[in-house]
């Protein structure tokens, strides 16, 4: 995943901007969803504003956030569909490929793979449904390097450190939160979390 394109303010009009914060999803059931991302993505609850009058729930981890919402109309969403790679979807990347997907066969998760090739170097996707059957990717996609197309981006392209994605499994949750608030506090003084802290470590 690209991190950022040096002379990026070159493009005149374009929008200063750091980083993706969060993603937001409205959910049949919060519950249903919250056990999907803690126990099968392995993010963490965090801390929602107070002021906020309606239900919902925000997850943090990676370095991103996701926030559900609570729909009031549930039976109105649309209807949870075969897995399509094509369709959109949120993409994380991983450490191994196979790892996870004896981790999502031991869970009984269906998921679909596909592998893409070009020019002899390849790529290992598999996608996966949330309860509400928006589509997760998770990948070693950053095997493929990143080439901006000649006069459409800046020539320097950087890469972050490498970010090792913490293992699926039991959490202590004070370490967890512990680790959280510390790397939600970095965001806050710089935002831009060092590289020990940018995956939350999970033990177990």
């Amino acid at each position: 995943m690209v991190n950022s394109i040096e002379n990026a303010g070159s493009r005149v009009g374009a929008l200063s901007l750091k980083s993706l914060n969060h993603v937001s999803f409205v959910c049949r059931s919060i519950e249903d969803s919250i056990k999907f991302y803690e126990n099968v993505l392995g993010f963490v609850r965090v801390k929602r504003p107070g002021s906020f009058d309606f239900n919902g729930a925000w997850l943090f981890n990676y370095g991103i956030g996701i926030h559900l919402l609570q729909s009031k109309d549930p039976d109105s969403l649309p209807k949870k569909t075969e897995i399509n790679p094509r369709d959109n979807h949120i993409s994380f990347q991983c450490e191994d490929v196979q790892v996870v997907e004896r981790k999502l066969q031991e869970m009984n998760v269906k998921y679909v793979k596909r592998i893409v090739e070009d020019g002899g170097i390849y790529v290992d996707q598999l996608f996966i449904h949330d309860p509400d059957g928006f589509m997760v990717e998770v990948c070693n996609c950053e095997n493929f390097p990143v080439e901006p197309i000649v006069g459409s981006a800046p020539a320097c392209v950087r890469r972050p450190s490498h970010i090792p994605s913490p293992p699926i499994g039991t959490t202590e949750k004070k370490e967890i939160q512990s680790i959280v608030a510390k790397q939600m506090a970095q965001l806050v003084v710089d935002g831009s979390p060092g590289q020990d802290e940018f995956a939350i470590k999970r033990i177990g």
